[in-house]
Order: C-alpha cells, then structure tokens, then sequence
C-alpha cells in the first residue's frame, strides 16, 4: 500500500476550490498520488459549469485500503453534500465540512499519512468561535499544545506569535516563553523539512518599538526572547520596528520574519508576494498545508480565480 499520498481535504463548498484544484493539476504534474474528499457531484456539477474542460474519467472512488489508488488521477473519497445549485449556499456545509475533516484524520492515524492539504474555509461558518483558526482546531484533534503559523515562500516566510486574535488581546497574550515556543518550532520545522538553520528576524510589537507608557512589551518581553534564544544559539536578530523591517535591504537578510500578531507580518507578506504563497501548519505530526486564502464566494463561478497559492502547497509536499 502507497501511503506516500497527498491528502485534499475540500474545504467550504461554497468556495472557488474547485477551480482552483482543476486549475493546479492541469498545470502541476504531482509525483505523489493525490486523494481527494469532497463531493463528487459537486465537483462534477462545477467542472461542466466552469466549463474548464477538465476529464472526469481520471476521476476514482477508492477503497478505504487504499488498494486501487491510482498516480494520474484524482481518487476521489465521495462526501455526500446535498445542494439544490452548485453556488448556492447550504444549512449542511457545516456537516460537510466536518465530515471531510473526519474522514482525513482517521486516514492520517491509520495510514501514517504525512502530507494534508485543506481547501479554503469560512471560519466563522465553521467553527462558531470554538476555535480561533483552523490551524488551532487540526491541532486539538490530535491534542498538539505546542503549533506555530507558517506564511511560506521560499524567499521569505512569516510567522505571526498570535494568530487570529483580536488586537486589543495581543499585548495581554504575548510572553517571552510564547515566542521562544514559535522560534524552537521554527527551527525544529526548517531543520526537518528544509534542510537548513533559519536566520530569524522579530519584529517589536508597538510603533518604532517604542512605548509612552511604564510597561513596554518591546524592552520586557520581545527583547528578553531574544537574548533567551541566543543562549540557545539560534540564528536571530531583533526586535526590529515592523515599519522598516520589510524594506528589501533587510528582509534579505533572513529566512523567517517573526511579527507579534496576524496583519502585522501578513499584510507587507501578501503585498510582496500576492498569491505566491502557502499556509503551513507546523508541530503536527504530519504537513499540513492550506492556500494563503479565503473561500472568495464573491468569484464563485467566474472561472478567473488564481491558483498559485494551491499549486504551490502541492510543490511544496510533493517534494517531501
């Protein structure tokens, strides 16, 4: 059995994931054998309506032993989803959702499988405040404490302390032993699927690192980080102000930046690269690995959607 497989996870279904998918596997040939669960009328009932000419005889129902996978074309793990039109929205996204969710980590603890993709989801349709992300929910499933978010490309990553908190909590949430976790976790990830020792660069959290009141969070926490990691002999420097630390004389200079919250270091990321960039989830037992973007419902069905971001997420695990 061929357990060196990419897993797909659909995601919402009132999304662009289906083009997007049809458009990546027409212009990336994957080594490694892609397994898709979702819904196949949906993804039929799309490709004829997008009319992107994609064959639908590569399509497969596999066996749950995986015994008749095969390398060219999509096996298909069929998830109910009922829908009267294909862009219409749906009281059972949720179940469906949750129900592709299910299905991809039983195959993971039973198969071992080490490489997950999940399409782009509406989060406050799914996980109603239980969560605050999807990294955070992929996590407690398999009951991992310790996670850090990786904005991805292989000239410059990002990775956010705090992920999709509200900024009035950040400053209460940021700990010296927070972002000492994400720069161990870094280094643990770069040195096990990269190959290298990461050069990290921490941004400071206020304007020029600077603070008018008592307690600076900058000199007292992101500073003291930094000298504890030191001790430990990581790459790193810092804290850098986030308003110069992205000027092309500096990003240069390292691998990863590190940004106390979620815009900080995901805004001039996007700006840089666009969609030329992939989600990573790193401390799990297994690569997960999303688009660096939303369902985007407002394109649905216009056939003009870009599929880097998808493309590169199977670059990225099919090399690993």
């Amino acid at each position: 059995m061929n357990t060196k497989i990419i897993l797909i996870i659909w995601g919402d279904p009132d999304s662009i994931f289906s083009e997007i998918l049809i458009k990546s596997l027409k212009r990336y040939k994957n080594k490694k054998p892609i397994v898709l669960i979702g819904s196949y009328k949906l993804l039929i009932d799309q490709i004829h309506l997008l009319n992107l000419n994609f064959n639908t005889n590569k399509i497969n129902i596999i066996k749950k032993d995986f015994s008749n996978i095969k390398k060219n074309k999509i096996n298909l793990i069929n998830v109910d989803y009922k829908y009267q039109d294909p862009f219409e929205k749906s009281v059972d996204k949720k179940k469906f959702i949750s129900r592709c969710f299910n299905i991809a980590f039983f195959l993971i603890r039973k198969f071992k499988i080490k490489a997950l993709i999940n399409g782009p989801i509406n989060k406050k349709d799914f996980l109603q405040k239980k969560y605050i992300g999807i990294t955070e929910y992929i996590a407690s499933e398999f009951n991992i404490k310790k996670i850090g978010m990786l904005i991805y490309n292989k000239k410059l990553s990002v990775c956010p302390v705090t992920t999709h908190l509200p900024l009035k909590l950040v400053s209460s949430k940021i700990s010296k032993l927070l972002i000492l976790e994400k720069i161990i976790i870094l280094n643990k990830f770069f040195g096990d699927f990269l190959k290298k020792k990461p050069k990290i660069a921490i941004a400071g959290l206020n304007p020029h690192n600077e603070s008018f009141l008592e307690f600076n969070e900058d000199k007292k926490i992101v500073f003291e980080a930094i000298k504890m990691a030191n001790k430990k002999n990581f790459l790193i420097k810092g804290p850098f102000p986030a308003d110069t630390i992205f000027l092309k004389s500096l990003r240069n200079q390292f691998d990863v930046i590190i940004g106390m919250y979620h815009d900080q270091v995901l805004t001039p990321f996007k700006t840089l690269f666009e969609y030329d960039g992939i989600n990573i989830t790193m401390g799990l037992p297994f690569i997960r690995v999303s688009p660096d973007h939303g369902p985007n419902i407002n394109m649905v069905g216009k056939n003009i959607s870009n599929p880097t971001s998808l493309i590169r997420a199977l670059e990225f695990l099919d090399k690993r």
